[in-house]
């Protein structure tokens, strides 16, 4: 469809309100972060938080100056450092410095800006809407390695003591909840559902859309929380190969841990939803529970379709924007909030917190949809389709609006356990 003039100018201003929005927040973080943390490591898997800020830079200039406006780069002198496949990750903590970090981000965007007012957005509307998504998802990188760093400071305090990590169970003896555990799940009627995106948001990976036929199945109305986690650990969980794969117990007994890596242990989070568990924590609890993890289909399913007007929803309460009413994300409370805190966010089958809060693992190897095409480049999503990365759906407390939807695809190898992720289970 072509714009009209007048359409073009609204979505010319509709962009640039955007673009402005996500960079005020992502300058929030900025200035919230010292200088040694900037530029420190948190975990050896993931560059520094200081480097995130300035690939964001880097990847603006590339795609919406270079590649999509015909200009030369910008700071060359930064371009082997900011690139995703420039230097080791132990070798970006060889920043230039936040004030340096900071001009890069300004200039670019500055230029970035002058150039919305008149690129051709019939064609390039989709390639602005991507990065709009890339600042977005590693804003939420950020957010999960200052928790890292802020953990890693604790551990070192405790070393220096001398003293315990005060990290045992409390002598509480909990119970299963009272309410009957099969009531607690959500019956989802066999048939077919639409899963995938065709919109002009909609990342490579989450075209085309497609039907696909499920069998009858039953799924968690909430995230499992951290009571319910309680009694898998309570019962030494951590302690008992019945319930691992062989590849989850092998990664167990390398990482000799016995909780997830946020876990609060105070009474007052029993509501929350765990956070902080690998795809092996998950899959372990699940058979536990005597239930497994959901496919992605399955997943999406119960959170987008209304099988009453047959047709899939942008979110789980159908088209009505993002709102904290209905879910919680974009930083606003910075912490994980209880799974029934968000009743007007109910999907049409009545599951709750699909949403924000945290990261919900699946059972599905991420893949490409039948019809797959590598948008902007391969290396986006195509390369992570090894049969070696897990899917994740829904978002986290973190997750800016513009990466948070039903058909959203997010992803991750199993042992992975530093993303803000939880789960929840479904039954045949």
């Amino acid at each position: 469809m072509k714009f009209r003039a007048s359409d073009r100018q609204q979505q010319r201003h509709q962009l640039r309100e955007w673009y402005e929005q996500c960079r005020q927040e992502t300058l929030a973080v900025f200035e919230q972060v010292d200088e040694e943390t900037f530029c420190a490591q948190a975990h050896p898997d993931f560059s520094p938080v200081g480097w995130h800020f300035g690939h964001i830079a880097y990847t603006e200039s590339l795609w919406l100056r270079e590649r999509n406006a015909g200009l030369a780069p910008l700071f060359p002198e930064h371009r082997r450092l900011f690139m995703a496949d420039g230097l080791p990750k132990c070798d970006r903590v060889k920043l230039p410095g936040k004030a340096v970090i900071r001009h890069y981000l300004n200039t670019v965007r500055q230029e970035v800006l002058q150039i919305l007012e008149t690129i051709d957005l019939d064609r390039h509307e989709r390639l602005w809407r991507w990065m709009l998504q890339h600042e977005s998802q590693h804003c939420e990188t950020i957010a999960f390695l200052l928790q890292l760093s802020v953990i890693s400071y604790q551990l070192s305090v405790v070393s220096c003591q001398g003293a315990g990590t005060n990290n045992q169970l409390p002598t509480t003896n909990y119970q299963l909840p009272t309410t009957n555990y099969q009531n607690q799940m959500i019956k989802i009627p066999a048939g077919y559902f639409e899963q995938g995106s065709n919109t002009i948001d909609a990342l490579d990976n989450e075209r085309p859309a497609h039907q696909v036929y499920l069998d009858t199945y039953w799924i968690d109305r909430y995230p499992v929380t951290c009571a319910e986690y309680r009694l898998f650990m309570q019962a030494k969980g951590y302690h008992n190969p019945v319930w691992w794969s062989e590849n989850g117990w092998q990664w167990l007994q390398q990482e000799k841990i016995d909780r997830p890596l946020y876990w609060i242990e105070d009474l007052q989070y029993d509501n929350h939803p765990v956070c902080g568990v690998s795809w092996y924590e998950a899959e372990a609890y699940a058979k536990f529970a005597d239930k497994r993890l959901p496919t992605e289909a399955e997943w999406e399913k119960a959170a987008s379709w209304d099988a009453l007007n047959h047709r899939h929803r942008t979110y789980p309460w159908g088209e009505v924007e993002l709102d904290l009413e209905r879910c919680n994300h974009n930083y606003a409370i910075a912490q994980t909030t209880p799974v029934n805190a968000y009743p007007n966010g109910r999907s049409a089958y009545g599951c709750e917190d699909m949403l924000g809060n945290v990261w919900e693992w699946t059972a599905s190897i991420f893949d490409g949809y039948e019809g797959f095409t590598s948008y902007p480049y391969t290396g986006y999503s195509q390369v992570y389709f090894d049969g070696q990365h897990q899917v994740l759906k829904g978002g986290s407390w973190a997750t800016r609006p513009w990466a948070l939807r039903t058909s959203f695809r997010n992803w991750y190898h199993p042992q992975v356990r530093q993303i803000l992720a939880g789960f929840r289970c479904v039954k045949n």
